[in-house]
C-alpha cells in the first residue's frame, strides 16, 4: 500500500486545486459534510448543478476518464479520484451526474451505436441532460433478471408496459435507460432488451416517493403503452442482460463506499459541544469508548480505500474492496447517526434545523442511511458477493436456472 502521490499525481493534484480555487469557494473549516443529493434537489439547485458541470466541461475537468474521442481527457481512474478529493474541499453543488456520467455514459460507449454516441454523449459531458437508471421493480430488486416490465415489438417501435421503482432522480431527469423483458419464452437472463427512454414521452409517468426523512429522491416510474423507437435500443434484442451488467459494474465504481472522515469529525465536535452530567460528553468514558470504536472502524475503511487507490494508481484492477467498504460503511454511518442523536438527548427526536445541533444533520443522516444500504446492492447482496467470490463459499441454489421465464412461479404453490 502506498499512501503518497507519485510526482505526476502530486503535480496533477496541484493543478486541479489551482483550477478549483479560481472557479469555486473553499469550504469553511467547520463545514458539516458536503451537500448530498436529496438534501437539496429543487429547480434552483438542479440549475446550479448544470452550470457547474458546464464550467468543468469548458475547463477540461469533466469526465476525465472518458476517451478523448467521446469528449473526455483519456486519463486514469486515479486522476479522477484526485480531482474528486480536491473538489470536496470547495463549495460546489451536489452531484446529480453520478448515474449519467459514471454508469450510463460508459454503458452507451460500450454498447451504443455511432449515432447514439454522437447524439447523447456530448450533452452528457456538458451537463445539458441528466439521465436516470430504470432497473429495479417491486418484485425484482436484488433479483434484477426477474423483472416483468414488457417490451413488445410494433413495426419500427416498441411498446413498453410495466413499473420501475427506487429510480433515483427520475423526477428531474431528461432521459433514462430501461431494461425490459422482450421474450418471456426465453430463460430468465436471455429474454431482456435494453432501451433509451425519453422521460417526458407520453405513457411515462414519474411519481416521487415520500421518504421517511421528508425527501423524495426516489421515484416510481410507470410505463403505459409507452412507444419507444427501435433506434433507442442499446445492443441487440435479447442482449439486455449483458448491457445491464456493464451498467451495474460501473455502478459500484461510481457510488463507492463514500468517506466517513468528515462525518467522524462532526461527531467528535458534537461530543465536545454537548453536555452529559454537567460536563462535555466527550469527557464521559463510555462516550470516549464509543468514539474510539468509530475511529478505529473508520480508519479501517480509509485504509481499505487506500488499497483500492494504490491498485488504481498502479494501473491494476481493484479487488473486492468496493463491496467490503460499502457493506461496512453504510451500516456504520447509520450507527454513528443513532449515537449522535442519543448524545443530543430529547433534541435527538427533533428535526427542526434551527433548533437542533449541527442543523439536524444527524437526524437527516439516520433517516436517509437505510436507502444507502439498499442502493447499489443491499447489505445481503454485498455479503453474498464477498462470501461467494472472495471466500469461495458455495453459491445459493437456483431453482429457476434454465427454465423459460414464463414457467417460473410468481406466487405460493397451488394446493
Amino acid at each position: 500500500m502506498d499512501f503518497d502521490d507519485t510526482p505526476e499525481e502530486a503535480a496533477f493534484r496541484q493543478k486541479a486545486y489551482d483550477w478549483l480555487s479560481q472557479n469555486a469557494k473553499p469550504l469553511p473549516p467547520d463545514a458539516t459534510g458536503p451537500v448530498m443529493l436529496g438534501e437539496r434537489e429543487d429547480d434552483a439547485t438542479i440549475a446550479e448543478c448544470k452550470k457547474w458541470q458546464a464550467t468543468k466541461a469548458e475547463g477540461g475537468w469533466a469526465c476525465l476518464t472518458w476517451p478523448k474521442e467521446y469528449g473526455g481527457q483519456g486519463l486514469t481512474s486515479m486522476h479522477n479520484v484526485i480531482f474528486k478529493q480536491e473538489e470536496a474541499k470547495f463549495e460546489v453543488p451536489p452531484d446529480v451526474y453520478t448515474i449519467t456520467l459514471g454508469m450510463l455514459g460508459p454503458t452507451l460507449m460500450a454498447h451504443g451505436n455511432d449515432e447514439q454516441k454522437a447524439q447523447y454523449l456530448p450533452k452528457m459531458i456538458r451537463g445539458q441532460e441528466i439521465w436516470c437508471q430504470l432497473f429495479s421493480e417491486p418484485a425484482a430488486g436484488s433479483d434484477l433478471a426477474g423483472l416483468r416490465t414488457s417490451a413488445t415489438r410494433d413495426g419500427d417501435d416498441w411498446i413498453i408496459n410495466g413499473q420501475k421503482i427506487w429510480s433515483t432522480g427520475a423526477h428531474f431527469c431528461d432521459w433514462g435507460m430501461v431494461v425490459t423483458r422482450s421474450d418471456p419464452n426465453a430463460v430468465k437472463h436471455a429474454g431482456l432488451t435494453y432501451f433509451i427512454v425519453d422521460m417526458n414521452a407520453p405513457g411515462v409517468e414519474v411519481r416521487p416517493i415520500k421518504q421517511i426523512n421528508g425527501a423524495s429522491g426516489f421515484n416510481e416510474v410507470f410505463f403505459t403503452d409507452a412507444r419507444v423507437p427501435d433506434s433507442y435500443r442499446i445492443g441487440g434484442e435479447g442482449d439486455g442482460w449483458r448491457v445491464a451488467l456493464t451498467t451495474l459494474m460501473n455502478e459500484r465504481v461510481a457510488i463507492g463506499a463514500g468517506s466517513s472522515s468528515g462525518r467522524l469529525r462532526d461527531l467528535f465536535a458534537l461530543a465536545r459541544e454537548t453536555e452529559r452530567g454537567g460536563k462535555p460528553a466527550i469527557e464521559d468514558s463510555a462516550v470516549r469508548q464509543k468514539l474510539a470504536d468509530f475511529y478505529v472502524r473508520s480508519k479501517g475503511l480509509v485504509n481499505t480505500g487506500y488499497r483500492t487507490l494504490s491498485a488504481v494508481s498502479r494501473g491494476a484492477t481493484p479487488g473486492p474492496e468496493g463491496s467490503i467498504g460499502k457493506a461496512i460503511g453504510a451500516p456504520m454511518g447509520q450507527e454513528m447517526a443513532s449515537f449522535a442523536m442519543e448524545l443530543q438527548g430529547a433534541m435527538g427526536a427533533a428535526m427542526e434545523p434551527s433548533a437542533v445541533p449541527q442543523d439536524a444533520f444527524w437526524q437527516e443522516t439516520y433517516l436517509g442511511m437505510p436507502g444507502m444500504r439498499i442502493a447499489g446492492g443491499t447489505d445481503e447482496i454485498l455479503k453474498n458477493i464477498i462470501a461467494e467470490r472472495v471466500l469461495g463459499l458455495p453459491p445459493e441454489i437456483r431453482v429457476d436456472k434454465d427454465k423459460p421465464f414464463r414457467e417460473i412461479p410468481t406466487g405460493p404453490p397451488s394446493k
